[in-house]
């Protein structure tokens, strides 16, 4: 049994294949994924994933409740231990250019059982990444309709529940880290985005990069303009003290660091919505490893310019909203016009990540379908748009119904840890297929990929013992609920399984 749990697909079994290689499962007949992808487009992929929730909504979260000033140190922290992870994922990408992203690089390195944690550690990350992002869309945009005299009910901007937050613990209207009831019926602006970002994924991918490459151009202008006009506000005295006094906990001090590094860790989620894109690349070999480190090196590069101007500009207890760079603008009267086009470039940037979001995940459920490890459902391709549509459909609708009702701070936790936890076996993966099939051809390697793949698991499992214990407990009953639909589903109709001979 165990032996068969941890049964490996080879390498050569791997979708290398052309854009015409047809599929199982597919609307109308047999057709495959169609490579009109480049390394620009990759790189604009993942700037459109990792800069957007990061800077618009996690990063005043995070530094209001966790690390203060010193959340510049969390993002480098965070930045490493992606560094790590991204040339481990560069690795595979180019000699494994398949759509399941890090589960397809575990089945070929550490077996079948590992693969569909990994992969249903990939479905908890994408549909709760896709539904925080929205929620934080919402903030912005009722905040920019507010400024053009247009006032929707508050009833219908925010979720049932909330978290309370430092700042309002300190008010005295709550107590910090406990849901409150909001008396909202449900977060309309949310299911509204998610809605028409998914009809755009159904549609195809040609268009939905080309939406994307415009809507970044947009918002890395707007994070340019706020870097240059808001550091002229910026008061030293706000970055004093820069680590605060630990309150308990891992409120400040560096436990509170590290904890901010787990949190802000959900912003780099996007290099790997980049690899769940290969089998649509023209040349995955050259294109994945630079759209993958790209995007990386310069998201990591404008998150610590980001988080230094706005934790210069106010007190670092004042970022806690949903709209941390739009509040921080609030305080200078001077900044107006600024604030309506960060809330204008915060609505185009989050769309984006949305977008890669949605994109991502059905394609991570197409290559599980085509395992046999999912129904066939999840493997259709459809005959027009080339696109997994009814997988689209499915995580639409269900992360939806998540922004609708539940709030950012817990969204956002699960996501930071359903990411660590693939990025681990990632690093993991790199070193086992070095040590059994060192003679593979491998378009890029890793440099010391011993000394760098051990770095990048203790930095991604030290992040993931920062997270607290409701964070463990939804990552084991999701990971309950994966493999009993494993073992009852998966298990039976494994193709690679059915392939061994008889005993």
């Amino acid at each position: 049994m165990f032996k068969n749990l941890m049964i490996t697909k080879p390498i050569a079994a791997q979708p290398h294949v052309d854009a015409g290689e047809p599929v199982e499962g597919s609307l109308g007949g047999e057709v495959g994924f169609k490579r009109t992808l480049t390394a620009k487009h990759l790189v604009m992929l993942g700037l459109g994933a990792v800069i957007g929730a990061g800077i618009f909504v996690i990063t005043g979260t995070a530094a209001a409740n966790h690390a203060g000033p010193a959340i510049m140190l969390s993002f480098v922290i965070a930045g490493f231990a992606c560094a790590m992870a991204g040339l481990c994922y560069a690795e595979f990408a180019a000699m494994i250019p398949a759509s399941g992203s890090a589960y397809s690089y575990t089945y070929a390195t550490l077996g079948e059982a590992l693969a569909w944690f990994v992969g249903w550690s990939l479905v908890l990350e994408y549909l709760f990444a896709a539904s925080t992002v929205a929620v934080g869309w919402s903030g912005y945009t009722v905040s920019f309709l507010d400024s053009l005299g247009v006032h929707l009910p508050a009833a219908l901007t925010q979720a049932p529940i909330n978290f309370c937050t430092h700042e309002a613990a300190v008010a005295g209207a709550c107590e910090f880290g406990k849901f409150v009831t909001t008396g909202a019926l449900f977060n309309l602006p949310a299911v509204l985005i998610i809605g028409a970002v998914g009809i755009l994924c159904y549609v195809g991918i040609t268009q939905s990069a080309t939406a994307n490459a415009i809507i970044v151009s947009i918002k890395v202008l707007v994070i340019l303009l706020l870097l240059a006009f808001g550091a002229q506000y910026v008061n030293a005295e706000n970055w004093l003290p820069f680590i605060p006094e630990n309150q308990g906990g891992d409120r400040f001090g560096w436990e509170g660091v590290l904890r901010g590094a787990s949190i802000v860790f959900f912003a780099y989620i996007g290099f790997d919505a980049v690899s769940t894109a290969a089998q649509e690349v023209k040349n995955p070999q050259r294109d994945m490893p630079i759209g993958i480190l790209g995007s990386l090196f310069l998201c990591t590069l404008i998150y610590i310019a980001v988080s230094a101007v706005l934790t210069g500009m106010v007190p670092y207890t004042t970022l806690g909203t949903a709209k941390p760079v739009a509040t921080a603008l609030e305080a200078y009267p001077a900044l107006a016009w600024l604030k309506t086009l960060v809330e204008i470039g915060a609505i185009a940037g989050l769309t984006t990540v949305i977008l890669v979001m949605l994109m991502g995940q059905p394609r991570i459920f197409f290559s599980m379908a085509q395992d046999g490890l999912l129904p066939r459902f999840f493997g259709a391709i459809h005959k027009r748009y080339r696109t997994p549509h009814k997988g689209t459909v499915l995580v639409a609708l269900v992360a939806a119904v998540m922004a609708a009702f539940l709030p950012i701070q817990l969204l956002g936790d699960v996501v930071s840890m359903g990411t660590l936890v693939a990025f681990a076996t990632v690093c993991l993966g790199v070193m086992v297929l070095r040590r059994t099939q060192p003679n593979l051809h491998r378009p890029f390697r890793v440099p010391a990929v011993f000394l760098v793949g051990t770095l990048g698991v203790l930095a991604c499992l030290g992040l993931v013992a920062t997270m607290p214990l409701l964070n463990w407990t939804v990552l084991l009953v999701w990971t309950i609920i994966g493999f009993t639909i494993y073992f009852l589903y998966g298990y039976k109709h494994s193709k690679l399984r059915q392939q061994l001979p008889p005993r």
